[in-house]
């Protein structure tokens, strides 16, 4: 199996003094290793009866849609404000220094379906508990957050909604 946190790369001070950012991008541009993240992120899923994979933007849109083709799923986008066509719903969350929001189409999915919402990385965790209030607000089922990489020291999980099961194929 190919070592994959050996692959992350940590880029001091980015996107601001203080922070060590974990780069995936290497991940990506090596086709064994970007095969081997996707197999975990599929794994704890495979039975779910995932009818849609929420990716959010911007890094979740590296992995999102191809774990919605493993599992047989459909891909939505949740973006930033003012960047997708239709009707939108939409969950504002705090930051450091701050507040930012996400929104998801309106009829992206409803009652009946099951969700599951997929993130490159979960740090602090507030754009992950904001798009986790999107899925439940459109009626759907929350099956969990998938991510890439958990960054536990941040303690992310801690502000998502009550029973949120996450899985995160990497941890640091």
């Amino acid at each position: 199996m190919p070592d994959l946190l050996a692959a992350v790369r940590t880029v001091s001070d980015f996107p601001s003094p203080g922070v060590a950012f974990k780069d995936l991008t290497p991940i990506l541009a090596d086709p064994a290793l970007f095969e081997a993240l996707l197999d975990r992120l599929e794994a704890p899923w495979g039975g779910a009866g995932v009818t849609h994979v929420v990716g959010v933007e911007a890094r979740g849109f590296w992995f999102g849609p191809a774990l919605a083709l493993r599992l047989g799923a459909g891909f939505v986008p949740c973006r930033k404000p003012g960047k997708l066509p239709a009707a939108t719903i939409s969950a504002s969350y705090a930051l450091e220094y701050g507040e930012d929001a996400v929104e998801l189409h309106a009829d992206a999915f409803g009652p009946g379906d099951r969700v599951l919402v997929h993130d490159d990385v979960i740090a602090t965790g507030g754009t992950a508990a904001a798009v986790c209030t999107l899925v439940r607000e459109l009626g759907a089922e929350l099956v969990g957050l998938s991510v890439a990489l958990e960054i536990p020291s941040l303690a992310g999980r801690d502000v998502l909604p009550s029973g949120v099961r996450v899985e995160a194929a990497l941890v640091v």
